[in-house]
């Protein structure tokens, strides 16, 4: 019998507060996992399920990019891994007579935690134009419906298709093989959002767009700083990286604006010293840095490089890099006052963090979107790269760059081909696979696709996975431009936001979990997924699947590529759906490093893919070389009585999936509308400790963008910066604010004033 999902959405308006954590794991996150596990599948199959997590012949966690080691434990997931496995494996489900019940204006009303609370999705369903409910349809119609869309368009370009980063290689490939049969590329992607920075900098820096560090080069590093990350809430199993390497002698050292438990001390509940110790302190030196700051950082860092006696690794840096010389004088020019009022740090603090480094051989810097959402993030991450290329740290065990990315297969996707602007090689092999000839026309991203629907231009958007009304910036502008949509479909296994806020008529599909079995007139299938470090392995679900006639995303693909393409299409689409091998086999003669696709993914772990700088200190880039990078120094402008505001997860979230209503780190239970603000800057401001206000952001666009009725909590954030959860607070970043080069949201950078409360909800 399926559980009773909650029928009230509670208040999230009234949290509690108490002190902050110092440290992370342990028995309390046991007993919260297991807890959270058994209200939505019941111990035995919690048990069964949890089991298999991350396991060699079973699925890969449906959370995190972070990847398994060598050896993995019996229980090889985290807290918010055991979160994300229960909501998909869970026993509540979603079915007809659910949405007979709720219109979609009631929907939209509740809260996106009570939404994802309600179960799993059994039937695709059809909101049609001027309707109020959801009813049902049949698959053949469905997929029908959107062909209709499709061929009415004037263009393909009217079309725009997002993945979300859970989607599988094998659905990935198959999806952007639909769209550019179609004619687009428009392919955005949840990358566009947050590590798109990252890949920026690095495919110009060093010529490849993913991290070259793997899980050994962690335990054999010297120095391991991690800027911009809270890895105990969005990496948990990261941490149990950081003690293997801090046990084998590493020097840790964080950089961020505010303290997290995570980072301060951790509690492995796979060993006994952590369920009934204190743990292992992890973080030997702590730079609680300014919003915005990391750039002037490391430029520090650089000068006292160079300045040092054999601080440079001349050898390295003359057989393997371009543009030292432009660097190095660039970075001699900046003030030590310039690098002070940027980072907010003391001197001697940077001069202590310069002796770690060069009294390190191998150093790692690992970074997220603490970086990577700032105006100035690719910038700031070239300079990362130039502080590693100074001392030979790229290509030496041990050593490298470590952007530490989200979604389980979010890595996976991009080398899959879900790419707005693919590059000629790819789009080359792409048209001698498949003989037709792709669009070389560069596509929209994440926030061109919502300019585009604001302007009319897209008028179908299709999402294989996530939840883009709640992920997407300026959130009233993204639901309007939503609305503005002939056709919104989402492929989804629960029910989001994004299902509520509609085009003139809007599809649900419901699709298989990771957790679920895939079987097809030829037998059990299974998918493949690239974690966050370029290994490549398998996933195959054991649950039975929530209901009868559920598709997985390859099957869904496939058929809607058949309908909309007709039968005259080259690509044997019905062979994809019914086996993922032959999809596999396609695979391997397009995408590099996939040769032998079907025999290396079944090893257990799976492959290692290439990796020219890591691997042989070869860098793919413009010059043939590995680039230093000139960046101008610059830092967030924040007018006198304001705070610039960085977006973060909760503890019991994970991305705009929310778990529970706590964030028990940092103190806070019962609620989310909380701006946490440093106790100086609060008493400069006059905001007491509970007071309610409307955070007002402010851009130089004039628009007034408000989020009402937030809490203020004194907290040890770094001075002149607050930080309030997201996507609660996504309605205040601008559109039109994005990175540089990038073009992702400034989420971390958002100027706010505090306004007393409006009484708004």
């Amino acid at each position: 019998m399926a559980k009773q999902a909650p029928q009230s959405d509670p208040a999230q308006d009234a949290p509690e507060v108490s002190a902050p954590q110092h440290a992370a794991a342990g028995l309390p996150a046991v007993g919260h996992s297991l807890r959270m596990a058994a209200e939505q599948m019941g111990p035995r199959r919690t048990l069964a399920t949890l089991l298999k997590v991350n396991q060699p012949n079973g699925f890969d966690c449906p959370g995190c990019a972070w990847p398994e080691p060598d050896k993995t434990h019996t229980a090889e997931f985290c807290e918010n891994g055991a979160k994300a496995v229960a909501e998909e494996a869970t026993e509540r489900r979603i079915g007809p007579e659910f949405f007979a019940a709720h219109s979609v204006a009631e929907l939209a009303e509740r809260s996106g935690y009570w939404l994802g609370q309600q179960g799993r999705l059994t039937r695709p369903m059809l909101l049609d134009e001027g309707a109020s409910h959801y009813s049902p349809i049949s698959w053949d119609d469905a997929f029908a419906l959107i062909a209709e869309e499709l061929r009415a368009l004037d263009t393909p370009d009217g079309a725009a298709f997002y993945t979300s980063g859970r989607t599988s290689n094998e659905a990935a490939f198959a999806y952007q093989l639909f769209a550019r049969r179609l004619g687009t590329n428009n392919l955005p992607d949840c990358s566009n959002m947050c590590h798109e920075s990252s890949g920026s900098a690095l495919t110009e820096t060093l010529g490849v767009g993913k991290g070259s560090v793997s899980l050994k080069d962690l335990y054999q590093a010297d120095l391991i700083i991690v800027a911009g990350q809270n890895p105990g809430t969005n990496h948990p199993r990261m941490l149990s990286a950081l003690e293997r390497a801090k046990r084998a002698g590493a020097t840790i050292v964080s950089v961020n604006p505010l303290p997290e438990a995570g980072l301060e001390r951790f509690k492995n509940p796979q060993h006994a010293r952590g369920l009934v110790g204190h743990g292992t302190k992890l973080t030997d030196l702590f730079l609680q840095i300014r919003l915005g700051g990391d750039l002037a950082l490391f430029r520090a860092l650089n000068q006292l490089i160079l300045d040092a006696d054999g601080g440079v690794d001349r050898a390295f840096v003359e057989e393997h890099c371009h543009g030292f010389e432009e660097f190095a004088a660039e970075a001699r020019t900046t003030g030590r006052e310039e690098v002070l009022a940027a980072t907010g740090l003391p001197w001697e603090q940077i001069e202590e963090l310069a002796r770690l480094v060069l009294g390190s051989r191998k150093v790692i810097v690992c970074w997220a979107m603490g970086l990577t959402q700032h105006k100035h993030a690719v910038p700031t991450i070239r300079e990362v790269v130039n502080f590693l290329l100074l001392r030979g740290n790229v290509g030496r065990p041990g050593a490298g760059v470590c952007p530490v990315r989200g979604h389980s297969n979010v890595q996976g996707d991009r080398t899959m081909g879900i790419f707005e602007r693919p590059s000629k090689a790819f789009l080359d092999a792409l048209a001698g696979e498949f003989g037709f000839e792709p669009p070389r026309a560069h596509g929209l991203d994440s926030v061109d696709t919502i300019r585009g629907m604001r302007d009319g231009r897209v008028e179908v958007f299709f999402a294989m996975g996530g939840n883009f009304v709640a992920a997407g910036p300026d959130t009233e502008v993204t639901e309007a431009a939503m609305r503005r949509c002939r056709l919104t479909v989402h492929v989804s296994t629960k029910l989001n936001r994004s299902h509520v806020i509609t085009g003139a008529r809007a599809l649900i599909l419901p699709t298989l979990g990771r957790t679920d079995r895939d079987v097809t007139s030829r037998g059990a299938q299974f998918v493949s997924v690239e974690d966050s470090m370029g290994q490549v392995h398998s996933s195959r679900g054991g649950l039975r699947p929530p209901a009868p006639g559920l598709l997985s995303e390859v099957a869904i693909v496939c058929r809607l590529a058949r309908a909309v393409l007709g039968p005259q299409d080259s690509v044997p689409w019905e062979d994809f759906a019914d086996d993922y091998d032959t999809l596999r086999d396609r695979i391997a003669r397009v995408v590099p490093g996939f040769a032998d696709f079907n025999e290396k993914v079944r090893r257990p772990g799976g492959f290692t893919l290439p990796h020219g700088p890591r691997d042989s200190r070869t860098f793919p880039t413009a010059t043939g070389k590995a680039n230093f990078t000139v960046n101008p120094l610059t830092s967030p402008e924040v007018p006198a009585g304001r705070l610039l505001l960085q977006t973060l997860r909760s503890h019991d979230q994970y991305n705009t999936t929310v778990y529970g209503l706590d964030d028990r780190y940092r103190g806070i239970t019962g609620g989310r509308r909380v701006v946490l603000v440093n106790p100086a800057d609060a008493a400069e401001l006059g905001l007491a400790e509970g007071a309610y206000v409307d955070l007002v952001g402010e851009w130089k666009d004039g628009v007034e963008r408000r989020a009402p009725h937030f809490k203020v909590v004194h907290y040890p954030v770094a001075r002149g910066g607050a930080a309030a959860y997201y996507p609660e607070t996504n309605v205040l970043v601008p559109l039109d604010s994005t990175a540089d080069i990038s073009n992702t949201p400034t989420s971390k950078a958002v100027v706010v004033r505090f306004e007393p409360d409006s009484g708004e909800r």
